[in-house]
């Protein structure tokens, strides 16, 4: 069976979701069987889309800019009317992440906002598979994997004066990681039962 390709599709408006970004794509091609790619959405060019067409599984990210999506990702959503129309991205699987300064930072309604786009193209939603860390319990640490406690997808924070050399910490890009390896294993499972089926 070919590996399987997982394309990080995101946007970046100071460098920190970038970082989360490849995070993720290091956790989903770490995964034995499986690649990935990274298409920063500001800029999607003929290869760009292409990648995203051969996908089995795409990850979408965006800081969180006054409580949703930022104004690029959403002109990136718009641009996947005519894809949408043709249902290229149909079945293939999904998942999201998102970064902003506040702790909270009303960073759910992106998520929502990405979970309402994947089902607007058909696609299954992969959500992150982990319970909550740090203040769940009073021995939690904010080093621990899903220190902000999401579910639908990967969360980081990374304050407002601090550069993308120094946030979002550790713990939100191990998060992030282990989000990548959980979607690039839900694609391996799906691509070997079509090919099951297939035979």
């Amino acid at each position: 069976m070919d590996d399987v390709l997982v394309v990080v599709a995101f946007h970046s408006g100071h460098g920190h979701t970038a970082r989360q970004a490849a995070a993720v794509a290091e956790g989903a091609g770490g995964t034995p069987g499986a690649r990935a790619e990274l298409v920063d959405v500001s800029e999607v060019d003929d290869a760009g889309w292409a990648l995203l067409d051969a996908a089995d599984a795409i990850v979408f990210g965006s800081p969180t800019h006054m409580g949703t999506r930022s104004a690029v990702f959403q002109a990136f959503a718009e641009a996947t009317a005519g894809i949408w129309a043709q249902g290229r991205w149909r079945d293939k699987l999904a998942a999201g992440f998102t970064n902003s300064a506040g702790v909270n930072g009303d960073k759910l309604a992106t998520l929502t906002s990405l979970v309402v786009f994947a089902a607007q193209h058909g696609m299954t939603w992969v959500p992150l598979g982990l319970p909550p860390g740090w203040l769940f319990t009073a021995n939690g640490s904010p080093t621990d994997l899903n220190r902000l406690g999401g579910f639908l997808g990967a969360l980081a924070q990374s304050p407002s004066d601090v550069g993308p050399e120094h946030a979002p910490p550790d713990s939100d890009l191990r998060t992030a990681a282990h989000l990548g390896g959980r979607v690039a294993l839900a694609a391996r499972r799906v691509a070997a039962g079509r090919a099951l089926v297939g035979a």
